[in-house]
């Protein structure tokens, strides 16, 4: 389908002064980036700028200006000659600078008291003195309670056997007892009203009691009923088996080669294979 084309496509020729040429020519030349930046290389190439031309020393001026070096060049060459005082204590603003930090200091603030505070005598009968001793005994648990002296009851004493009773009828452990002892025993009440009642509904509402199957039940079927001998004969006639059991015997028989249905199959393969 395609051979003349293949054949005739490598034998076309365009004329170069065609106008379709000519605008691919323009605009590959218009896309061109070497030709887009030639006049720039060309001019880039050739441009000279002398050492002292007003934008070298424009450039360099704004450097030096904006140099934080050399805006700190003077300071830190006159760093060390400044004539000062002797020493720290001679200069007024490192003496004053002293001072506040011995006023804001808490160690020296407390210099002082923390001097004298071991040195201080009080005599004991001062009057404060014996109001603190009397305020912590009113104070103190020890002078309050005066605990009563220590006896032996004897274990058959009549107050102790009364008060043992009185205790054992306020014990709420004792009061529980039987309960407790009740909750660990196991119950099985199995001849309770409500197990009882519960049964006899179960027996009534269950369906194999309250039904007989028919096949539990003593039957002997009679063989000659009409019923019967009816329901034998459909079975016979429905029977796929027996319907089919004539065919199935003569079917393995049937050996002839000339009968006119194989002579018109015949004939139908030959005209469908020609």
């Amino acid at each position: 389908y395609k051979e003349a084309w293949e054949k005739d496509k490598t034998m076309i020729h365009i004329m170069p002064d065609t106008p379709e040429i000519n605008l691919a020519k323009t605009n590959a030349a218009n896309y061109s980036q070497k030709l887009y930046k030639e006049a720039w290389d060309e001019m880039k190439m050739s441009c000279d700028l002398r050492a002292d031309a007003i934008p070298i020393k424009a450039a360099k001026a704004s450097r030096e200006i904006a140099s934080d070096y050399k805006y700190k060049l003077d300071h830190e060459k006159q760093k060390g000659h400044y004539v000062g005082v002797p020493n720290a204590k001679a200069d007024t603003k490192m003496k004053f600078a002293l001072g506040i930090g011995k006023v804001q200091s808490e160690l020296e603030y407390k210099k002082h008291f923390a001097k004298w505070k071991t040195q201080c005598h009080l005599p004991v009968d001062m009057l404060s003195i014996l109001a603190a001793k009397h305020g912590q005994s009113l104070v103190s648990d020890v002078d309050y309670r005066h605990y009563l002296h220590q006896w032996i009851c004897l274990p058959d004493q009549n107050d102790i056997i009364q008060a043992r009773k009185a205790y054992d009828l306020q014990s709420d452990a004792i009061y529980k007892s039987d309960l407790e002892w009740l909750r660990g025993i196991g119950w099985l009440p199995n001849d309770s009203v409500g197990i009882n009642h519960v049964k006899h509904a179960g027996d009534l509402l269950n369906e194999r009691k309250y039904r007989t199957k028919a096949e539990t039940l003593p039957f002997t079927p009679v063989a000659d009923r009409v019923d019967y001998i009816t329901a034998k004969n459909s079975g016979e006639i429905l029977s796929d088996v027996k319907y089919h059991k004539a065919w199935n015997e003569v079917k393995s028989n049937y050996t002839l080669t000339d009968t006119p249905q194989l002579d018109m199959a015949r004939e139908a393969a030959r005209i469908l294979n020609q």
